[in-house]
């Protein structure tokens, strides 16, 4: 929501735009992934986890190299959740296409703009089939969920907190489908917290109010 000017009776900031990212792949695919095959990393902040756990796997598939995954996981987490925490310059997604396919420029724009991710180290090893039922079966819950008015949605709900917390200088949120409360400032302008905390209206007032 925007507008040029003030809204007379309008409470929502008429220049406050706040970006929502509750799907991003990167994030969701290491997940996932920790989950799926079992993964015990070190770490002294990891996220909680998923709630719709998917199947788990096991060492029997020839990929599996749970030692080279696990150790893995953690840095590539961080990576990801710093990609995640800032804001792209909107100017790469025309700088994209401007370049010719398949060249080299190309394909390190494309970086930037997606970001560290579990196949740039591993491939596409771990993720197989049982993530694409996985993620199949969350787009299918998540397109047949009720739509929400206007004034029902989290941020609206919430208004007060986000408010301050913009003033403070957020601009993005950024969800993970986790169970319980994670909340963490992921960049100068950047808020992560679980769909549940974003669907909880004090959860969520006192997720936004931890912005500074």
């Amino acid at each position: 929501m925007r507008s040029s000017v003030p809204i007379p009776g309008e409470p929502w900031p008429h220049d406050m735009v706040i970006t929502v990212d509750d799907d991003l792949g990167s994030l969701v695919e290491l997940l996932w992934i920790r989950e799926a095959w079992g993964l015990k990393p070190l770490g002294d902040d990891l996220p909680p986890l998923l709630v719709n756990p998917p199947q788990l796997g096991t060492n029997e598939d020839e990929e599996f190299d749970a030692e080279a995954w696990q150790a893995g996981w953690p840095d590539l987490w961080v990576a990801a959740l710093r990609h995640a925490g800032e804001i792209r310059d909107p100017g790469l997604f025309a700088a994209v296409h401007k370049t010719a396919d398949n060249s080299a420029e190309r394909a390190q724009l494309i970086a930037r703009l997606t970001g560290p991710s579990w196949r740039d180290r591993f491939d596409g090893a771990a993720l197989d089939e049982r993530y694409q039922v996985w993620a199949a079966a969350r787009f299918r819950e998540r397109v047949q969920r009720p739509l929400v008015s206007f004034e029902d949605r989290p941020e609206r709900q919430s208004l007060d907190a986000l408010i301050t917390a913009w003033r403070r200088g957020l601009t993005k949120i950024v969800t993970i489908p986790c169970r319980g409360e994670f909340t963490r400032v992921i960049g100068a302008h950047s808020l992560l917290v679980t769909e549940e905390t974003r669907n909880d209206v004090e959860m969520f007032s006192a997720a936004l109010l931890q912005f500074r």
